[in-house]
């Protein structure tokens, strides 16, 4: 009998590890576009938000802590769209394509051509996004964008993060033309709002010094021969001159980035993968940004703590709020590799995870859940009559477990926080450089 209710056990276990690992495949199945990692749109409106849990009795939100990635953008570098079209130009000049591949060169074509002059740009997807944001924002805490609130908004110097920082004021002062709003976007303040404009001593090192894991990952699991063999005629024509892999990977780049523009609604660049190959191609991708910007062990969990001037400020600013009993919000507008290593930094989650065994990542840690296009991480503090300070935070509004004790989730006392994460940027100070 004893035996029987082991294996019993043991069934279950094993059924739920099994579930564990599906998740992911699951979700890039029944939707493309989580494949697409950091260019994955924000999911929100078109996705129902969770309901936010009432504080508890006695306590009002007054101030909000705020660290934004911009919005949907065009990809950073034209190259990125030209060089596939430049290649099966080639083809085509040599009468190799296929009609599918025809029909894929027309289409980079015009993605192509649409992206001149934009790239990294602001779309207007991403507009949108930081103005539903805002008006969330308006919407779930109104006693802190009131009366005579204010607000400190900063950006990186980049124009797409200066957009998106404009989309989300304009909507505060359109909720309340009385509210006082200052912006600024200057390398004076990079420092923090950018991780560290430059070289980190602590981190950078070690971030450079393992990209060759997921370079030797990608070179080991992706194989582009099906890929090519559907949009050229005859694939021995172009071995040895022509990296099937990498042109695969390319051109999954820019079909994960079509959701972030309206002008692209319609057009798929998926029908040419399988959803095996989407599914691979995406978990190289993860284990990428985990390796570069997450608390893995490759890179000494270092890396969340390149956003230790980042929660400094962020410290600094509540208690500024609280000792002068400021009601408004601070607003950061920057990168995804700025909210992804702060989110772990503050161990939101399980975004802070860490593993050895990079091939169950995928099982415990997924990039799209944490750092789509308009991420965004929320501190909102709350105060009684009493004045004693409560704290919520939000991960893409949704509530956040902290590495805390707490009997009011998601409410966290700011004084057993703020000492926690105090200490914990202590411990960076002994670090070799």
């Amino acid at each position: 009998m004893r035996r029987f209710f082991i294996y019993i056990i043991m069934c279950i276990v094993s059924i739920g590890a099994m579930a564990q690992s599906e998740i992911a495949q699951q979700q890039i199945a029944v939707n493309h576009n989580h494949s697409g990692s950091n260019h994955y749109a924000y999911p929100y409106p078109a996705q129902e938000l969770p309901k936010l849990t009432s504080a508890p009795a006695g306590y009002e939100p007054f101030f909000i802590n705020h660290y934004g990635r911009h919005g949907s953008r065009w990809l950073t570098k034209q190259s990125s769209y030209d060089q596939p079209v430049s290649a099966l130009e080639e083809l085509n000049r040599e009468h190799l394509l296929t009609k599918q591949g025809e029909v894929l060169l027309n289409i980079l074509q015009k993605v192509a051509l649409e992206a001149k002059g934009r790239t990294g740009d602001l779309s207007d997807v991403g507009a949108e996004q930081h103005q539903g944001i805002a008006q969330r924002m308006c919407n779930n805490f109104p006693e802190v964008f009131d009366g005579d609130a204010s607000i400190d908004a900063r950006s990186t110097v980049w124009i797409r993060c200066i957009l998106s920082m404009a989309n989300e004021t304009q909507v505060f002062k359109s909720y309340n033309p009385n509210i006082r709003i200052f912006t600024d976007a200057s390398y004076h303040d990079m420092y923090y709002t950018g991780w560290g404009y430059g070289e980190d001593t602590l981190a950078n090192p070690q971030r450079k010094a393992i990209r060759h894991i997921s370079d030797s990952i990608f070179d080991a699991r992706i194989n582009g021969n099906r890929f090519m063999s559907q949009i050229v005629k005859d694939t021995t024509a172009i071995a040895g001159r022509f990296k099937s892999a990498k042109f695969m990977d390319a051109v999954f780049d820019i079909a994960g980035s079509l959701q972030n523009h309206h002008a692209f609604d319609g057009m798929n660049l998926f029908q040419y993968f399988t959803d095996e190959e989407i599914y691979e191609l995406w978990k190289v991708k993860n284990i990428y940004w985990y390796l570069q910007w997450a608390n893995s062990p490759q890179g000494g969990n270092r890396m969340p703590f390149i956003e230790r001037a980042l929660l400094t400020n962020m410290i600094e600013t509540a208690d500024d709020a609280i000792a002068q009993g400021k009601r408004g919000a601070t607003l950061r507008f920057g990168h995804e590799t700025c909210v992804l290593p702060l989110a772990c930094l503050l161990e939101l989650d399980n975004v802070n995870y860490s593993c050895d065994d990079l091939n169950t990542l995928h099982e415990h840690w997924r990039n799209y859940e944490i750092f789509p296009m308009g991420c965004n991480i929320q501190m909102v503090f709350y105060r009684n009559a009493s004045n004693d300070v409560l704290v919520k935070v939000l991960l893409n509004e949704h509530e956040a477990k902290l590495p805390f004790k707490t009997s009011t989730f998601p409410y966290y006392r700011w004084e057993d926080i703020k000492p926690y994460y105090v200490n914990k940027l202590k411990t960076t100070v002994s670090w070799p450089k």
